[in-house]
């Protein structure tokens, strides 16, 4: 009888062990003690109800529909940054500066020279896939200066996150545009008729093309190869320049598509506050899925839980009267908590701990 008790609690011991053992652990970890503070202090938190919009639609509401819903850039821009992160073993910073230009380039398409426009002067989609095409550049510029030049990435991407906005502000000619159309507003709020946010099918579609992208090609394998090791992966016949390069440029796609939902929100932009500081929340989702920050191994699911584990984070300080000033120091705690426990030291303390309170492993095993 003893025997079967030692048995069963080993068994949930080894259980827990391996779930904790898991990346995924840590960022479902923190949304649940979100979730139980928000269920403990305020249970109407995650009311949901079906209320008419601004336009007189009906659509849903509700702190957990503004989170999924306002996340949608910060989900999609982490796909990015973590691959980035995983092949070149640093950070774009310049994410958010970029967004500036991809919304930038987007209103300059459709307004034309009227920075007022009641009508759109090109189809949406062209103007999406210019700004596709602009993004991907200053992506493939910063590969190029990470990859070739052999700068590493936070200094590399230094230059876009000084100059992007300017460059941004110099595209419309220093006009904030204003685009009237209803119709281009779909995009980052409400489709009619539709009571979800247009800006989750968007996040899903992308999520799901990145999926087959890991899945069917060997995008994954080379990325943590080189980030790894680039000698060892050059040997085994992978170019390290060449991936690394090609993870920057799909970032600049990935800032193509959040830029174009931020401009979408509004129908309009200010370049000096657009997509602020959005690029430390991408390297914090990063972090947060318990991604290394120099490179190798990668969870993307982790990552895409971790920016909404800082979304839902950030929804509820605002519902606790938090100024957007203080919510920068908050998260500069969970950066700090995350890099220390992180640090190889740390981790070696936390193990020499664990054999001192659990000593006895092996003389139980010796019982048995």
């Amino acid at each position: 009888m003893s025997s079967n008790k030692i048995k069963t609690n080993k068994s949930f011991a080894d259980i827990a062990k391996s779930i904790i053992r898991q990346q995924i652990f840590i960022p479902i970890a923190a949304l649940l003690i979100l979730v139980l503070f928000n269920l403990i202090a305020d249970p109407t938190f995650f009311q949901i109800t079906l209320q008419p919009n601004s336009d007189g639609f009906n659509v849903l509401s509700g702190n957990i529909i503004s989170i999924i819903d306002r996340a949608s850039e910060l989900v999609i821009l982490a796909i990015g940054m973590t691959l980035v992160t995983s092949a070149s073993g640093g950070q774009d910073i310049s994410v958010g500066a970029t967004i500036a230009i991809a919304g930038s380039v987007i209103l300059r398409v459709l307004c034309g020279t009227n920075t007022r426009a009641d009508t759109l002067q090109a189809p949406v989609i062209v103007a999406f896939l210019i700004c596709c095409i602009v993004s991907m550049i200053f992506g493939a510029f910063n590969g190029t200066l990470v990859a070739y030049f052999k700068i590493q990435p936070m200094v590399a991407t230094l230059i876009m996150f000084t100059a992007g906005r300017s460059i941004a502000a110099w595209i419309n000619n220093n006009e904030l545009p204003v685009i009237n159309d209803p119709k281009f507003g779909y995009y980052g709020n409400f489709i009619p008729g539709i009571p979800v946010p247009t800006p989750v099918f968007i996040t899903i579609a992308c999520l799901i093309v990145i999926a087959l992208a890991l899945k069917f090609t060997n995008l994954r394998l080379y990325s943590q190869a080189v980030g790894i090791n680039p000698h060892s992966s050059r040997l085994n016949g992978i170019n390290p320049q060449m991936i690394k390069f090609i993870t920057f440029v799909i970032l600049g796609l990935c800032v193509a598509v959040a830029g174009f939902i931020k401009v979408s929100r509004l129908s309009t932009i200010n370049y000096s506050v657009v997509a602020k500081d959005i690029e430390m929340d991408a390297i914090l989702a990063v972090a947060l899925g318990g991604n290394a920050l120099g490179g190798g191994k990668f969870n993307m699911t982790a990552s895409v839980i971790g920016a909404y584990v800082i979304q839902f984070l950030t929804t509820t300080l605002y519902k606790y009267d938090v100024s957007s000033a203080e919510i920068s120091a908050y998260k500069a705690v969970v950066v700090i908590i995350l890099v220390v426990l992180s640090a190889p030291i740390v981790r070696e303390k936390m193990g020499d701990l664990k054999k001192k309170l659990f000593p006895a492993k092996a003389v139980s095993k010796e019982a048995v």
